[in-house]
């Protein structure tokens, strides 16, 4: 597949296929699928992302569907399909990372743009990515029995595949988590990034956990080599840290090759032999010194054979001799060569550790450059302080002609108080700033000179160090060159590579001489950099005293302001009552238009409705309430008007609007509510026009009572009641007293029907026997048991009803409660004679089945309709009442008994009735072909008959319920709502 989408560009033929797999039925196939199409955003064609994104609703429907599925790969599948749609997501807004997040450090740089924002944005987006791979680590090892040896079973290895590619991008994505954060905290605040932080720690500990976890596993040893993360974490406040981070690299290791060849010199030996054996075979057959003296044919013949014996027993003995000593010399040599590379690779640690010690000393350097920046920095802060506080001058000044001028300004004097106010805010702000300035000042110079101490006594042990390290080299290449110096005297074969690690100790003497003069430079930067922190500190000291003696300044000028501010509030208390006598002057007047309104002709013709009337009353109501409470805080604070502006145009308002509705209502009443109706808007009209009459006068403002108008209002919403339309014959003051007696009623009537259950049962006993009474016994105490969970319903309602009605809801009395809510009223008392109604019914149907004369279908019938009404009960009581009501607890768990109690009278019943009811099995064994065949016939003529019966009664039912609902709406005034 990798090779394919680089062959042609692109995973089109991928997708071609895949979207005839039945992923959504096989988990198994599904989590396949995943695993490939994962390395394929990771090694394959670029172009394989862009072909992919069209399909990314797809893998999140897919997701979410085997996200319903608990066991087995289900939720495997789903958390892997969420996590390559953020990789997706993640390579489709940053598509300067490969698809295998392989980057170096400076193209990590240029993927955020050198903005601190597209870093901060990136880390975030890291964080997810990185979440959603840990979400499938962990989901993976919990759906495995680690108890076992579950990484050599094929079931195992099928689920712990796909996690090498999660590992690759773990790794990665650590790395540059890191690198960002260093980065970021070298840029903000370190109090910005405590979220970074505290969710990079979280995910430290996860990956270090599942990193240790996975590399004990037999199945990763093989295949992956998994890196293991630090300890502790890295410390971002610390810049210099960050040259301690160690970027996690996970190694693959290669396929198995081929053995290695044999030693060259081990052919040659083996040439050589084979050579000498021929030679002896030569010399057997045709004598050894037939090349010499070809015409020698004694010789050739055998003559002198044991001469030539002995000469070949001598060559062989020479032979084996000079090769055990070629051995000796090839082992020494050998050895020789591994103490040399052992030797090498020491002193190359030891380079590299003075090297790191040379990065840590320019790492503190870079650190102090950092803090005389800072420094830098605070004074130029310093500086721009000090022209602000020039600019406040200026502004004051500005400010002291603009008080000049407000005699001529005179209408806009209550925003050029406002300006003045916030104006002097600001000033007050500003030197609280300024004081702040001089404290983190002060602070500054303790911290300088802590950091200094804290630096010089670094350089001290840093130099310390190094020098330690210089004699421990000195010393350590003494011994070596001793020791070159014997081996190659017992090695002549080894000159070159003496040659070479002399070569190599000469380079490691130039770079100790190298970082000598480094720490020789280091030094004399730190003494450039304690002068230049004395002359901040001097700097810092004459700041400070230049700010103090700008600070008097300001607050002279402050008391100044303060005098003339008493004065400007003064003049404001007066120009505030001043507006409130224009409002209430106007409110007057619209009032006063209203009550014209009335005896207009023109008027005449308009009408309204009770219920329009009611509304706006109520609303009038409120609005009197609230500007009661206005003008108590007026009397004890004058400069409180603001909040009584409003009220006043507010309540001027709603009573003409109510004067008017309730004239228009009178249009439409009968003579003699309308005549009480209209006296009544007019004595409102004349007691509001008193209100704010009273409101003019300085001597009467105090006095001004708006109770009458209030008393008013109460008469006439009581008037607009009795002109409201009546949803049942009942008056509206009565049904308090109607809810109660249908409760009671209710409970009687449960109480009625339990104790006939008790008699039924008792007769029962006595009267019948056997499996009758069985099941009559069983049908009596389940209908018993009914009645006991809707007794406890009964009373948690009313408990819940006794709640609602004391809490107030607004209402004076519970009978005003009910008469204001009156159709939750009239709901409640249909549901509580629908209980006692059904209560009645199913103890009727109860007693006609211990008789014989009933059906059990009738029973299971009744019993449902009391659960109906049960619920209706309960939706008719929780709809006034508060969500956390204990009694609503109560209430509701009342009304699970009764459903739990219904479905036993109706589980004991079905029993009863198959116990009581008898199975006749037909005989056939007397039964014709004929007769069979008659029965046949008859039986399915029966069933069709049945089945059209049936769909008529299903049709009276609907008719039934029908016409039930449209009564229901009729007696509880849905027709009138709507």
């Amino acid at each position: 597949c990798i090779l394919g989408t680089h062959h042609e560009k692109g995973a089109q033929t991928f997708w071609s296929v895949v979207n005839r797999l039945p992923l959504s039925g096989n988990a198994v196939l599904c989590w396949k699928f995943c695993h490939v199409f994962h390395k394929l955003l990771r090694d394959g064609h670029t172009n394989v992302l862009k072909d992919s994104v069209r399909y990314k609703n797809e893998l999140s429907d897919m997701s979410r569907m085997w996200g319903h599925l608990s066991e087995g790969y289900g939720q495997l599948c789903s958390i892997y399909l969420k996590l390559l749609r953020t990789k997706m997501e993640f390579h489709t807004k940053n598509p300067r990372f490969p698809g295998n997040l392989q980057m170096s450090d400076r193209q990590l740089d240029e993927a955020g743009e050198n903005d601190v924002n597209n870093f901060f944005q990136l880390t975030v987006e890291m964080f997810d990515y990185l979440e959603c791979e840990l979400n499938l680590f962990q989901t993976v090892f919990s759906s495995l029995d680690m108890s076992r040896s579950v990484s050599v079973t094929a079931a195992g290895q099928c689920r712990l595949a796909p996690l090498i590619q999660v590992i690759l991008d773990c790794s990665h994505l650590y790395d540059y988590t890191v690198k960002l954060l260093f980065k970021l905290h070298s840029c903000l605040p370190a109090d910005t990034l405590q979220g970074h932080r505290d969710r990079f720690l979280e995910q430290f500990r996860k990956l270090k956990d599942l990193f240790y976890r996975s590399s004990n596993l037999q199945y990763f040893k093989r295949l992956i080599q998994i890196p293991q993360l630090p300890e502790n974490p890295p410390n971002f406040l610390r810049a210099s840290a960050l040259s301690e981070h160690i970027s996690p690299v996970v190694v693959i290791p290669a396929e198995a090759s081929s053995p290695d060849s044999e030693p060259i010199t081990d052919l040659v030996e083996m040439d050589t032999a084979s050579q000498s054996l021929f030679d002896n075979k030569f010399d057997d057959i045709f004598g050894s010194s037939f090349s010499s003296d070809p015409f020698n044919f004694n010789s050739q013949n055998g003559m002198n054979k044991d001469d030539k014996d002995r000469l070949i027993e001598q060559l062989y003995g020479e032979i084996a001799a000079l090769k055990e000593e070629l051995e000796n010399f090839k082992a020494e040599s050998a050895r020789g060569a591994v103490q040399l590379r052992g030797r090498a690779s020491e002193l190359e640690a030891e380079l590299a550790e003075q090297r790191h010690l040379k990065q840590q000393a320019q790492d503190e350097s870079e650190f102090l450059r950092t803090e005389l920046e800072e420094l830098k920095k605070q004074r130029e802060d310093t500086k721009k302080a000090q022209r602000s506080l020039t600019e406040i001058e200026r502004r004051a000044q500005a400010n002291e002609q603009r008080y000049s001028k407000l005699k001529e300004k005179y209408s806009e004097l209550v925003q050029n108080h406002a300006d003045l106010l916030r104006k002097n805010a600001e000033v007050t702000k500003q030197v609280t700033v300024a004081r702040q300035a001089q404290g983190d000042v002060e602070r500054e110079k303790k911290e300088l000179e802590d950091s200094f101490q804290r630096v010089s006594e670094q350089a001290q042990r840093k130099s310390q160090e190094q020098a330690e390290v210089l004699d421990t080299l000195k010393r350590e290449l003494a011994a070596s060159r001793q020791e070159l110096q014997v081996l190659q005297g017992t090695l002549e074969s080894s000159t070159q590579v003496g040659a070479e690690q002399s070569t190599r100790i000469t380079g490691l003497e130039q770079e100790r001489d190298s970082l000598s003069q480094a720490a020789e430079w280091h030094r004399e930067e730190m003494a450039a950099l304690r002068a230049e922190l004395q002359q901040l500190r001097d700097t810092l000291s004459r700041e400070q005293e230049s700010s103090k003696m700008e600070l008097e300044t300001l607050q002279a000028q402050l008391r100044d302001k303060e005098s003339g501010e008493r004065a400007l509030q003064q003049r404001l208390a007066e120009e505030q009552f001043a507006l409130l006598q224009g409002t209430a002057r106007e409110a007057e007047r619209m009032v006063q238009d209203a009550l014209g309104r009335l005896e207009d002709p023109a008027h005449i013709g308009c009408t309204g409705s009770a219920d329009c009337l009611l509304s706006r009353t109520l609303a009038a109501s409120e609005c009197v309430e609230r500007l009661r409470d206005a003008h108590g805080k007026y009397l004890s604070n004058r400069a409180a008007v603001g909040s009584l502006l409003p009220c006043l145009a507010l309540f001027a308002h709603l009573v003409s609007d109510t004067l008017l509705q309730g004239s228009a209502t009178s249009h439409v009443a009968p003579m003699e509510p309308a005549d009480r109706l209209l006296e009544m808007c007019k004595q409102c009209g004349s007691d509001a026009v008193s209100y704010l009459s009273a409101l003019q006068d300085p001597g009467t403002v105090e006095g001004a009572d708006c109770s009458p108008v209030t008393t008013c209002l109460g008469r006439i919403s009581a008037i607009g009641e009795e002109l409201r339309p009546r949803g049942l014959d009942i008056k509206q003051e009565e049904l308090g007293d109607l809810v109660d007696k249908e409760m009671a009623a209710t409970a009687a009537a449960i109480e009625t029907a339990a104790a006939r259950i008790e008699e039924m049962l008792s007769k029962a006993r006595a009267g019948d026997t056997g499996v009758k009474l069985e099941v009559n016994e069983r049908i009596l105490g389940s209908c018993t048991g009914l009645m006991q969970a809707i007794h406890v319903l009964v009373l948690a309602s009313k408990d819940l009803q006794r709640e609602i009605v004391e809490s107030g809801r607004g209402a004076a009395s519970p009978k005003e409660f009910y008469a204001k809510n009156s159709r939750w009223t009239e709901g409640l008392i249909s549901a509580s004679k629908a209980v006692g109604w059904g209560a009645t019914v199913m103890v009727d149907a109860a007693d006609l089945v211990v008789q014989g004369k009933g059906t059990f279908e009738e029973l299971m019938v009744c019993s449902r309709e009391i659960a109906a009404s049960t619920a209706q009960l309960v939706a008719a009581s929780k709809v006034k009442a508060d969500k956390d009501s204990a009694n609503l607890c109560k209430l509701q768990q009342a009304s699970r008994g009764v459903n739990q109690a219904t479905a036993g009278v109706v589980a004991s019943t079905k029993a009863g009735k198959s116990q009581v009811e008898e199975k006749d099995s037909m005989d056939f064994s007397s039964m014709t072909l004929t007769q069979i065949k008659r029965q046949e016939m008859d039986s399915q003529v029966r069933v069709l008959e049945l089945e059209n019966q049936l769909q008529k009664e299903r049709q009276k039912l609907g008719e039934l319920r029908k016409k039930h609902y449209e009564l229901a709406g009729v007696a509880e005034g849905w027709e009138e709502d709507g």
